[in-house]
């Protein structure tokens, strides 16, 4: 078990008491996308519009809750299949297929960036299909259906399993996120074109620990413990071949005067 301690964020509130009966976690997917720059590796980061129910104001990897759509065992598939996805994960083969399908689809409708093409070659220009992703936004369209009525393959074979974190009982809102982690495809552009975050862009991991350390981003207990786990990477080849076990984190916050400690215990 290990810990985090940093400055509790200005107008941040939480309770240290688990709800009475608290929510069942919902299934989501966040996804780390990340590029090489003469500057370093970088990460692609959203801070969310602060009237947003769940983590307003914080700076986040895109991703998403998953749509009960999103187990569509039609999708064309490329790359490790759900069964592999739900053992690295934990659960059944539905679930783990649900996630990479929340992963992708997510990525595309919050920063434009599609994971997804042939079984040889990757989408190169994302911006052709626009009007899918603001379908995709308002649900009327499902993953399933963009890509096969465009012929593309899913492109699971550019993701990687990173981490898995579970939303603590005391939280309202609760949600059993697993993380994967991908480099931008080239020829792509992250774009940020979302309602939910009101700025969006790329950051060198350290740059953006020292932004939350300055006050001047807020952070969440698994953006925050990833960006330090990024850090240490040189390159996006580095990062995603580095060995990761996954294994569920649910943290414990307590309050320390003007700081938050996390403890990072094991799932429930």
């Amino acid at each position: 078990m290990s810990e985090l301690s940093f400055r509790l964020p200005g107008g941040l509130e939480f309770s240290e008491e688990p709800l009475e009966n608290p929510p069942v976690p919902r299934d989501a997917a966040t996804v780390i996308l990340l590029r090489d720059t003469d500057h370093g590796l970088e990460v692609f980061l959203q801070r969310r519009v602060a009237a947003m129910a769940f983590a307003g104001g914080m700076t986040v990897f895109p991703g998403g809750g998953v749509d009960r759509r999103d187990a569509d065992a039609s999708v064309s598939w490329a790359g490790p299949p759900a069964g592999e996805w739900a053992a690295w994960f934990g659960g059944t083969e539905p679930v783990g297929r649900a996630l990479v399908c929340a992963a992708v689809r997510e990525t595309f409708e919050e920063s434009g960036v599609l994971l997804a093409g042939t079984p040889d070659a990757v989408v190169a220009d994302a911006a052709q299909y626009s009007r899918a992703r603001q379908q995709l936004v308002s649900r009327e369209l499902s993953l399933a259906t963009f890509l096969a009525e465009n012929s593309l393959t899913l492109r699971a074979d550019l993701l990687r399993p990173w981490a898995h974190w579970i939303t603590p009982p005391q939280e309202a809102r609760r949600y059993d996120t697993r993380f994967f982690a991908a480099v931008l495809p080239e020829g792509q552009h992250a774009d940020g074109a979302t309602t939910e975050a009101e700025s969006s862009g790329w950051q060198r991991p350290r740059d953006a620990l020292a932004d939350a350390e300055a006050g001047r981003s807020m952070l969440m207990p698994p953006t925050w413990h990833t960006l330090a786990e990024l850090a240490e990477f040189t390159t996006a080849a580095e990062a995603l071949a580095a060995e990761r076990k996954v294994h569920p984190i649910v943290p414990t916050l307590v309050r320390e005067g003007d700081n938050i400690r996390v403890i990072l215990g094991d799932g429930e």
